[in-house]
């Protein structure tokens, strides 16, 4: 907050105003808002509601990226949306450089394609982390290798899978690669003067930051654009969220991995018998071949069974479930 004025100082700069001491063309020059030409030939298709839906559709695809490329850079990967404006589709191309790493989206169902352009030094970071270096960039620019770009392209894969969950709300996506460009002028894959909506995303990993900007035509979203608010977009939220979350936590849960041991019984001997035991020797247990064996999942005792065999392999066969109550 601005600090609050006087009534004296009040009077002491209207008093400076009035004596020409303070130009008032100095405050009118700092306070003119810039001024933007609207071109009504072309108008804006995107609407702010649209560009502040497609920011947060984005944010949770950065998130997607943050938790899922570490796993392929083996290095921390921090990203995050800059921004999100509407632009003509020739003012995006003239702002590309050469060269330039441009992956080419198809976005089945919708009709036609994206851009993502990453920025050059986040390329050559990935190709020297999947080659086992550090991740320092070129100092020079210089055009990309095919062996680059078969690299290069694994991690926009990657990318690109990645690119239905956050959409899932809106449309049920199948996103594919189509191909990697690294020149602007094969780029063109809609007219120079339609609209397009450019998310502009801050990528680091490691040490090194770069951009990259998500060109999203408006002829592409179209047929859903009438999605693009928010007040749709948290009401699909709130109908299907929990019940996803709760479904992906259960598959999540239900692949987990865990031990499970039996226990035949305990026996303590001292050490010189351990030390002079031999093949045929007989330890004595604590438990009786009528006694139930207890089955840890982990650590915890959860069930009581009865031991056997199966297709000539040991086994034992589930008689009680311990719970937690009787324990």
């Amino acid at each position: 907050m601005g600090d609050v004025l006087s009534q004296n100082e009040i009077d002491n700069l209207l008093a400076a105003l009035s004596s020409g001491e303070i130009d008032t063309e100095e405050f009118k020059e700092s306070g003119e808002r810039p001024i933007k030409n609207y071109d009504f030939s072309r108008p804006s298709k995107f609407s702010k509601e649209h560009l502040r839906t497609l920011e947060i559709i984005f944010e949770h695809y950065s998130r997607l990226l943050a938790t899922h490329l570490p796993a392929y850079l083996r290095k921390n990967v921090q990203v995050e949306v800059i921004n999100s404006e509407a632009q003509v589709y020739v003012e995006f191309t003239n702002a590309l450089s050469n060269p330039v790493l441009l992956g080419i989206v198809d976005f089945t169902p919708l009709e036609g394609s994206i851009v993502i352009e990453l920025a050059e030094s986040i390329g050559y970071t990935i190709v020297d982390r999947m080659l086992g270096g550090s991740g320092t960039p070129l100092e020079k620019t210089r055009d990309f290798s095919e062996i680059e770009l078969t690299i290069i392209e694994r991690v926009f894969t990657v990318m690109t899978n990645l690119l239905s969950e956050p959409w899932a709300n809106v449309v049920s996506l199948t996103p594919r690669l189509s191909r990697i460009e690294t020149n602007s002028q094969f780029a063109q894959i809609i007219s120079p003067s339609e609209m397009a909506s450019i998310i502009t995303m801050n990528i680091k990993i490691g040490s090194v930051e770069g951009m990259m900007n998500i060109c999203l035509p408006y002829e592409v979203l179209e047929s859903v654009i009438d999605k693009l608010n928010t007040k749709y977009w948290y009401s699909t939220m709130r109908k299907s969220g929990e019940r996803t979350y709760q479904n992906l936590i259960e598959v999540a849960i239900s692949k987990a991995r865990i031990p499970v041991r039996v226990v035949l019984g305990k026996s303590s001997i001292s050490v010189n018998d351990f030390i002079n035991m031999q093949k045929g020797d007989i330890i004595k247990l604590n438990s009786k071949v009528e006694d139930e064996l207890n089955v840890y999942v982990g650590n915890i005792n959860k069930f009581t069974a009865l031991p056997g065999s199966s297709s000539e392999a040991y086994a034992v066969k589930i008689s009680t479930i311990v719970r937690e109550e009787d324990e």
